[in-house]
């Protein structure tokens, strides 16, 4: 068989089970649900609502920062859900961790990034928050789910961060793989994949199926980002 068929064929079996997993691959975070938003007191209730006054009061007498809800989830993470910064800003000044993890495992800076809340990125950021950290159920990072869907600027922030380039998650995929198969070859992810390689990303990286992200970008026809993977793609490791 032709070796070109052959891709053809793998990449085909691979953007089937892509289709299986995308929807929940990268997204499948928890948010305060209604009920809990209407349950919570302390510190939960007061994150949520964006009462610093409250969280400066509960913490000074006592109230630990970095307390848990029955999802994991500390005040921060619900701050952070809630798109609360001045109560973001105030739980970190006062002790937050910025790297604690809900029971899906992710962090405040990755559900920033799923949230496209790029004043929240900032925050965490700036607050201590991990760009290396392996973040959520597929043992991604923030730069994984940056590029997934094609957030041009917090990735370029993650890579001045030094977070990882070449993490493989559990589903195989790097971020420049995961740029190409779980985006739509639109400016964003052209701008995403550009991004990646000049901070050099290494592109030989196959997936389980045995295909690298020029792979991919041929088989769904991504003109754009197959100019821009082709001169890397036989750069030695």
């Amino acid at each position: 068989m032709h070796g070109s068929v052959k891709l053809v064929i793998a990449a085909t079996a691979a953007l089937a089970l892509i289709q299986i997993l995308a929807p929940t691959a990268m997204r499948a975070q928890s948010p305060p649900t209604e009920h809990e938003l209407q349950v919570y007191a302390g510190l939960h209730a007061a994150a949520a609502s964006g009462d610093v006054a409250e969280i400066e009061r509960l913490i000074a007498d006592g109230e630990r920062p970095d307390i848990q809800d029955s999802h994991s989830r500390t005040p921060l993470i619900v701050a952070t859900y809630r798109r609360q910064y001045q109560a973001a800003q105030a739980l970190l000044r006062l002790g937050a961790n910025p790297n604690a993890r809900d029971s899906d495992r992710f962090d405040m800076l990755t559900i920033a990034v799923t949230q496209n809340d790029l004043e929240m990125f900032k925050i965490a950021l700036a607050g201590g928050a991990d760009p290396r950290a392996v973040t959520g159920p597929y043992d991604g990072t923030a730069l994984i789910s940056a590029a997934h869907l094609g957030h041009v600027e917090m990735v370029k922030s993650l890579i001045d961060a030094k977070a990882p380039l070449d993490r493989i998650n559990a589903l195989g995929w790097t971020a420049l793989i995961t740029a190409v198969v779980l985006g739509n070859g639109d400016k964003n992810y052209l701008d995403t994949v550009e991004a990646l390689v000049k901070a050099g990303a290494d592109a030989q990286i196959k997936d389980r199926a045995g295909l690298t992200a020029l792979d991919h970008a041929r088989a769904r026809g991504y003109t754009d980002i197959v100019k821009v993977l082709e001169p890397v793609s036989g750069r030695k490791t």
